[in-house]
């Protein structure tokens, strides 16, 4: 088998080293990863310039290819042009950090996950709810239990799997739950300050928030609960629950 491995942390990232490790116990595993952090570019893709693309080596062993790109470029041209054979499964991460709620629409890694299933390949994302400090041993050996459960049990090449685990000593998760995407999303405040030739600039910062109306089988509440959160995602973005209404409605339209 053939895993096509990605994030939006760097190519350097410890939670997809940790992810490499695990992983490569049951397939054979091929890194495409950006260069540098791409966190929070969402589903960019580079179209004015070219895409560069390095081999990359650690302790004089190949690790993998570096992209000078995003997320979603790093899928694309991991499984059209850098992996010699069918990509079986894509999995993103590990994150630093959750990707929950409508933060799920900013994030890199559920993008690259995302690109996965529009090529037609099965994908995940996993992300760990700790942002620094982070333990990812745990993390890594659920992704390989969720890498054959996907291939063995769930083949649907058109939908994604973002899975959020808790950063709490293995025996402290309560289980796992299939949870639907939440409200919950950055906060944002911005930091003013002003560089040494006195120019203002903002530092954009905040934190994740529940919603007021966040429903309690959310992926946020779930995750905050001790709860392993699995969401099945789709890139069709229609409301279908208004299509009918709109129709009549733009009839006055012209």
């Amino acid at each position: 088998m053939r895993f096509l491995l990605t994030n939006d942390d760097g190519i350097y990232a410890r939670g997809l080293s940790a992810l490499y490790q695990e992983l490569s116990k049951d397939a054979d595993c091929l890194i495409v990863a950006p260069e540098v952090e791409q966190s929070a570019v969402g589903h960019a893709i580079t179209l004015f310039r070219p895409l560069m693309v390095r081999r990359v080596k650690k302790d004089g062993v190949f690790l993998g290819y570096a992209v000078k790109g995003t997320p979603a470029d790093c899928v694309k041209i991991g499984i059209r042009e850098l992996s010699e054979r069918p990509v079986d499964l894509v999995v993103s991460g590990i994150n630093l950090g959750a990707n929950v709620g409508i933060n799920v629409i900013y994030s890199g890694t559920v993008s690259a996950a995302t690109e996965g299933v529009i090529m037609g390949v099965p994908s995940m994302a996993i992300s760990l709810d700790i942002h620094r400090d982070a333990d990812f041993s745990f993390a890594a050996r659920f992704a390989r239990k969720i890498a054959a459960f996907m291939l063995n049990n769930y083949p649907i090449p058109h939908i994604a799997l973002n899975v959020n685990i808790p950063a709490l000593p293995e025996e402290e998760i309560k289980g796992v739950v299939v949870a639907k995407q939440g409200r919950a999303r950055l906060i944002e405040n911005f930091e003013k300050r002003t560089d040494p030739r006195e120019n203002i600039y903002y530092w954009l910062a905040g934190e994740t928030q529940l919603s007021d109306h966040e429903e309690v089988d959310s992926d946020a509440c779930a995750l905050r609960k001790g709860m392993i959160t699995i969401t099945p995602i789709y890139y069709d973005l229609t409301r279908y629950d208004v299509l009918d209404d709109l129709r009549e409605r733009v009839k006055d339209v012209f």
